[in-house]
């Protein structure tokens, strides 16, 4: 009898801060995740290979880093032509499936480059009711593009909400999709039935259900939005946790001092980022960081600052709630023993760390690092914590590696699988994190070891270097220390080695010539 194939849930949540279960940090509750911190092992030193969401999860669908597969920046797209994995497990028997958020295209297309998630496709609901995929490498797909109550709501999503009764979901997204008044903070009025969370784990457990009354292999990706601002929750969620209870990240004063000009920037009150705009979109995180709303909004008041951040574990408290429903439906379906479960995020967040907000050309730990947990009983060993790096690159082909099926040589993640089930300390020592947001003049790549991290700029002589044992809070810039020149110089080297290794072989040499 030959042995059964494991199968894959990758449950996903979108800008989640690495800290922030409760299983490792007190102040807020996840007990799903803590569930999974018991019963798995919880990887401490996870990186996202970009901290914005196309390019990052198309990294998780590709084995590649963004400069590979081309998708490299937000506003850009996966060309379709690329290979997804998707295409490795359907090859091999696997059902594949996505619910929930994918973010591989952009929410604007032109006649060389459509866009499957834009507007007006997104709310063309004729459309959406037939189509559910292959997509991606996912033979099924059901999809929204819209946190919390943007106007891009619509898709799947929108769908589902009018079969369940809710005939004015409208009134819960903004203008002018919908009729949601814009200043409404903290609070989201839309009834938890309706909410996207109900929807994403009712559709993934409906998928469960499928593959265990046919006895098939799969592979299911359950993509949450949250805690992906706006800061907007249902109650009794908005109202969870105090305020005034909670530890509030700060700016430490002078850190930026040193660091190259964005950084500092941010703290002004309008700052002239002009010079570095150049396909003329919107820069990420290039504005004031004094303001609530990508610096679109109001200044923020202290207590203000506070109940944002209540509202940020909010978030993720409820959707933790929901990820429990779908692990409760592989113990009721009898699937949990034969199931890996990887549980991440696409990049990481600011919440006042830095003096900063949400996410932008800025490679703190806060951003690039990720909640990284891995579950599969007998196999991956409970209640574990462990330091060895992980990229979000190397998802795919340590997934593939796990069912056994070949891992495509295009992929140049690293496969995780003896790491993962303890028989190695380690598979990389490395990781590289890329931030291309416009051609030339915001361009910048990331290189962390153990210990060190060193940031380098595109045509520029400014860069970071921060001691991670020294300096965790990494307030102290060494790039220009004398003191530390030669680390500097042998960490520069170190990181055009890991450029170069990571180059693709497409296929082995094969002859003299």
């Amino acid at each position: 009898m030959s042995k059964q194939r494991p199968n894959v849930l990758l449950i996903t949540s979108d800008q989640q801060h690495w800290n922030t279960i409760g299983a490792f940090f007190p102040e807020i509750k996840t007990p799903n995740l803590d569930r999974l911190a018991r019963e798995g092992t919880t990887f401490g030193r996870a990186y996202c290979p970009n901290p914005t969401c196309t390019p990052s999860r198309s990294s998780i669908i590709t084995g590649q880093y963004p400069s590979q597969h081309g998708a490299w920046s937000l506003g850009t797209k996966l060309l379709e032509d690329r290979h997804c994995v998707g295409e490795d497990f359907q090859q091999a028997g696997y059902r594949t499936s996505l619910i929930g958020k994918a973010h591989f295209q952009p929410v604007q297309g032109t006649e060389e480059y459509p866009s499957m998630e834009s507007i007006p496709v997104l709310q063309d609901f004729d459309r959406w009711r037939s189509f559910h995929g292959p997509y991606y490498g996912f033979e099924h797909v059901e999809l929204t593009r819209n946190h919390t109550n943007e106007f891009l709501v619509g898709q799947h999503y929108a769908l589902w909400m009018e079969e369940k009764g809710c005939a004015n979901w409208r009134d819960y997204f903004l203008p002018p999709t919908g009729t949601m008044d814009p200043s409404q903070m903290y609070h989201w009025p839309i009834p938890e039935e309706y909410h996207y969370n109900t929807w994403i784990a009712e559709r993934t457990n409906a998928m469960l259900d499928q593959y265990a009354d046919n006895e098939e292999p799969f592979f299911l990706w359950s993509s949450f939005f949250d805690p992906h601002p706006e800061y907007l929750v249902p109650s009794p969620w908005d109202t969870m946790y105090d305020p005034d209870e909670l530890t509030i990240p700060s700016l430490t004063p002078g850190e930026h001092e040193l660091n190259p000009p964005h950084f500092g920037m941010t703290q002004e009150e309008s700052p002239d980022f002009a010079a570095l705009r150049e396909s003329g979109y919107a820069i990420h995180g290039y504005h004031t960081h004094l303001q609530y709303g990508y610096g679109k909004g109001k200044a923020l008041s202290e207590q203000e600052r506070k109940k944002l951040v209540a509202v940020y574990y909010g978030m993720i408290s409820m959707m933790d709630k929901y990820i429990g429903k779908i692990l409760d439906k592989l113990d009721e379906r009898n699937l949990a023993e034969n199931t890996i479960v990887v549980f991440t995020s696409d990049h990481g967040h600011f919440f006042g760390q830095h003096g900063l907000q949400a996410k932008g050309g800025f490679h703190y730990e806060d951003l690039i690092r990720v909640p990284f947990q891995v579950r599969y009983p007998n196999h991956v060993p409970a209640g574990q914590s462990s330091t060895a790096i992980q990229s979000l690159v190397d998802l795919a082909p340590t997934m593939l590696s796990f069912c056994d099926i070949p891992i495509p040589r295009t992929m140049t993640g690293v496969d995780q699988r003896d790491v993962w089930t303890g028989e190695r300390d380690a598979a990389r020592t490395h990781a590289i994190c890329e931030f291309r947001h416009e051609p030339t003049t915001i361009h910048q790549k990331t290189y962390v070891d153990s210990r060190y991290k060193i940031t380098v700029y595109y045509n520029q002589s400014y860069g970071e270097l921060f001691d991670l044992e020294q300096d965790p809070g990494e307030v102290h810039n060494r790039w220009n220390d004398p003191e530390y020149a030669e680390l500097k110089q042998e960490l520069l080297l170190r990181y055009i080695w890991a450029e170069l290794g990571k180059e693709m072989m497409p296929m082995p040499r094969i002859a003299n010539a």
